[in-house]
């Protein structure tokens, strides 16, 4: 046996990994669908250490990313960009607060080949009309979806972490 034979068999078969990617929405068209005819001003947010430390607290959620992008109208409504890991990659979405209440949520971009059903109407309408005083966890208050579990999770916990970093910006 050849030497590039010897290196093939040691190496093992060479696997193709797909990759998936879906985008959906931009931010300025997830804005305007969640607060349709209100102009909204795209903004940087940069949280400092004690705001982490207390969203981290009101939340139970790390703070992964410290600048985002927000969306806010002086009438008082908010959209902010947010991402999660949901399998293995990231899932970006936003959402939209108006007096502290959840609007709804969009999903901006999903990347993972399985658990899209995230992406549902009636599984986003779960969260519409909550505020801090709602679990916003999954088996509580928010449907699991078979087959999406852990995109399930983990946008749940994202979207229960946006509405405390709302609180902690708007005190």
């Amino acid at each position: 046996m050849n030497r590039a034979k010897s290196a093939l068999l040691l190496l093992g078969p060479i696997v193709a990994i797909e990759a998936y990617s879906e985008t959906y929405l931009t931010q300025e068209k997830a804005a305007s669908l969640l607060f349709p005819g209100i102009s909204l001003a795209k903004s940087t947010a940069t949280l400092n250490s004690d705001q982490i430390a207390k969203i981290k607290e009101l939340s139970s959620e790390s703070v992964r990313d410290t600048t985002f992008t927000l969306f806010k109208a002086p009438s008082g409504e908010w959209v902010a960009i947010d991402r999660v890991i949901g399998k293995h990659e990231y899932i970006t979405y936003a959402v939209g607060i108006k007096d502290g209440k959840i609007k709804g949520i969009e999903i901006l971009e999903y990347r993972e080949a399985y658990g899209g059903q995230v992406r549902g109407d009636s599984w986003r309408a779960q969260f519409v009309g909550k505020d801090s005083s709602a679990p916003i966890q999954v088996d509580k208050d928010i449907k699991n979806i078979s087959g999406a579990t852990m995109s399930s999770n983990h946008l749940t916990a994202g979207v229960r972490r946006v509405l405390r970093t709302y609180e902690v910006l708007t005190r």
